[in-house]
Parts: C-alpha cells; structure tokens; sequence
C-alpha cells in the first residue's frame, strides 16, 4: 500500500469517527497551540529589541559612557561596587568630547520625573531631560513645530524647552504651544519646540518628554548632584565607532589614574553589549515558554496512543479480513502508523493557527509584540508528526501482529 494511499483511508477513517478524532488530536493541538504562541512572542519581543527599542534608546554607531550599565542581569556584589564608582561629571563629558575624531557627534543627558503645569490643566509628571550637544541629531529626532536649541541656547542656558506631542497635546490643548510658557519643577520655560510622534516601547510612552538646554535649572531636576546620566558618542560607521571607544577609554581611564591591572571603573554601552543582557532573558523565556506546551504534547501522544490500541481493539475483525486478502504485515503497520501520524498532524496545523491566532490577540491586547517565526511553523509541523509517529508505533505494532484466524474469529 502506497503512503497516498495509507492518509487516504487515515482521512477517511477521521471522516467517520469524528468526535473521536476530534479528542484525540486535542492534546496535539493545545500543545502546539501554545508553542507557537511563545515562540512568536519571544520572536516579535527579540526583533522588536534589536531593531526598535535599541535603535530609538542607544542609537546607531552609538556608544553611552555610563557610570555602570542600564541593561544588565546583576548581582548584589556588582550592584555594591557599581555604586563605588566616581560619578561622571561635565568635565569627563568635555574630555571624552576633546578626544574624538573630526566629525564624531556628541552629547550629554541627565533625565528623571518631574511634575510640569501650565494653567489650562492639573500638574502631571512628565519625564525631564537636560542635554547638551548634539542630542537631537543622535536621537534622530524631528519636529513637527518648532525648532531646537540653538548653540547660544546650550551656552548660556537660556530656560526654553523642547517638547513631546503628547506633553503638546496634554499641557496645551487646541493651542499651539510654541511661546508659551511651562513650568517644570516650578520653573518656568518658553516652549520653542515639538517633537514628531514617537510611539512607544513595551507600552511606555515616548512622547511625555520635556527636554531642556543641560545649563539650565532642569540639570538640578534630574540631578541634584550635578553629575550626569551619561555622554553619547555617535560615530559614521561601526569601524570609527569601535576606534572612538578606544579613544574614549584611553583618556577616562589616564584622568582617574587607572593601573593597567585595574578594571575600568566606567561602562560604555553599545547596541551589541546590551543585547547580550536580552538574549540571556530570551533564551530564559524560549525555555520556560517552551516547557509546558512540551509537556502537552507528551500528554496529547499518550491520548493518540489510548486511542488507536482502542481502535485496534474496535477494528480486529477489519484487519483479519485485510490479512486473508493478502496486506502484509508492514501493510496493517504502515496503515496505523499514517493514522496516528495523519491524527497528529492535523493536530499541529490547527494548533498552528489558534496559536498565530491568539498571539495576534495578545500583541492587540498588550504591549507584547509578535513575529511569525517560520522555521517554528516547520518546527511544530514535524513535531506533530513524530508525535504521532511515536505515538502510534506500539498499537501498530500490536496491530501487525493479529493472526488473521483469530481476527476473523472476533465478533462483527
């Protein structure tokens, strides 16, 4: 018997008993259902890193000289020597600045919350900057009214504000907000500025910014010690990048006196070395994630299995007739084996499709996104099968076995 033949009568035979094939493929189906729901969160959540939040939060050919890293798994010992280091102040901003090659960009930030006004609606707290630099330039930033600080601006700190449509849309609303005033930590500021919707990131907005010239009071806002978050540094391209880290390096590490033993007490953080902290929870998540919908499968092989040595029992008569016809021994093996693999199978295709379907609820629903990953559909496809496969090999085995005498015996 051909293997079209074998999923034909499979088929045909699930045509038949329907609700029994229904609660036999339904542990397949859950299980792969689930699958399939994890690995494209995982998957959306992992694109959605590298190419969106990174790329908004770090930038491109950007590297973020820090006190210790933003992104990181840490422990307690670490954490206790982090907090150790000297801060990074204004002064390292300008030699790291001094150090680099023509035409690399700069820039300079200190950020936290703080409560902004105006007279038209309540205070709320809105998420303060102080920059220097060329921060709009590295961050990418567009308006869509108005225009940045100028150079005299940053110099002299001059108490104008750029900022985020939704802070436009909130603190001014049917007004323009250009040349009006906003008071921010009681201070006020003349608003030159909007920026373009930005959107958000696993569901925080990015457009609740108020950013102002780092001369300003908005620098004891954010950071009453009078250091800062940290220096962006943004190059042309990767190979000038790694160059001006190593540059930046050499100058911090020979201002604070440090041995060619010594660590450096500094971090400089880049796309690739904060992915190195998502991968880790990535791959904490695939395996988790992964772990029950596993454990639904072993349970849905075991229902396949119950099944279809149920069916041999139903069908002993069906398979001494087959034999006293002429079918082989690896005729009746082959016949049970494609049932359960084709049970099985069919199992993981709908699994496949309630899972796409509800990871697209849970990407509507929340700020998880979701990403088809394509080798997971092959993936969960073959599972399916050899979970029939394995599943089935015992019953058709037994079934193999029947002697045609006493099949033929058994009563219709």
């Amino acid at each position: 018997m051909s293997i079209f033949e074998s999923i034909r009568l499979a088929l045909a035979t699930i045509r038949v008993q329907k609700l029994k094939s229904f609660f036999t493929l339904l542990g397949v189906t859950i299980g792969v259902m689930f699958l399939i729901a994890v690995v494209s969160i995982v998957e959306g959540m992992s694109k959605y890193v590298e190419e969106d939040f990174m790329g908004r939060v770090l930038g491109a050919n950007t590297f973020t000289l820090r006190r210790y890293p933003w992104f990181s798994n840490t422990t307690d010992a670490e954490w206790r020597e982090w907090n150790r280091r000297p801060r990074i102040y204004q002064k390292d901003a300008r030699l790291v600045r001094d150090a680099m090659p023509v035409g690399t960009r700069w820039a300079i930030e200190s950020a936290d919350r703080a409560f902004a006004s105006t007279p038209y609606v309540r205070p709320r707290l809105v998420d303060a900057h102080a920059v220097d630099g060329d921060y709009f330039t590295i961050k990418k930033y567009d308006l869509s009214n108005g225009r940045v600080f100028s150079p005299q601006e940053l110099e002299i700190g001059t108490t104008v504000v750029v900022i985020g449509d939704e802070v436009a849309e909130y603190y001014f609303p049917n007004l323009d907000p250009i040349g009006r005033e906003l008071r921010v930590g009681g201070i006020p500021y003349t608003v030159i500025g909007v920026i373009e919707r930005q959107g958000s990131l696993f569901g925080q907005s990015l457009d609740k910014v108020v950013i102002a010239p780092f001369n300003t009071p908005m620098r004891r806002i954010t950071n009453p010690r009078g250091d800062v978050d940290g220096v962006l540094v943004q190059a042309a391209n990767p190979v000038e990048l790694s160059e001006s880290m190593e540059l930046a390096r050499e100058a911090l590490r020979s201002d604070r006196h440090l041995r060619p033993s010594q660590k450096d007490n500094f971090v400089m953080e880049t796309t690739a070395s904060a992915l190195v902290m998502f991968e880790e929870v990535e791959r904490t998540m695939t395996v988790v994630g992964t772990a029950l919908p596993l454990i639904g499968l072993i349970v849905g092989g075991m229902v396949i299995m119950n099944i279809m040595l149920v069916a041999v029992a139903e069908r002993t008569r069906e398979i001494g007739i087959r034999k006293s016809l002429g079918a082989r021994r690896r005729d009746i093996l082959s016949q049970f084996l494609v049932e359960a693999a084709t049970l099985s199978t069919l199992g993981a295709i709908l699994g496949i499709v309630l899972g796409l379907a509800g990871a697209k609820i849970i990407e509507s629903q929340t700020p998880l996104p979701a990403a088809v990953a394509p080798w997971s559909l092959v993936a969960a496809t073959l599972l399916g099968t050899v979970v029939g496969i394995v599943s089935g090999v015992y019953p058709a085995r037994r079934a193999s076995r029947l002697d045609p005498i006493e099949a033929l015996r058994q009563e219709t």
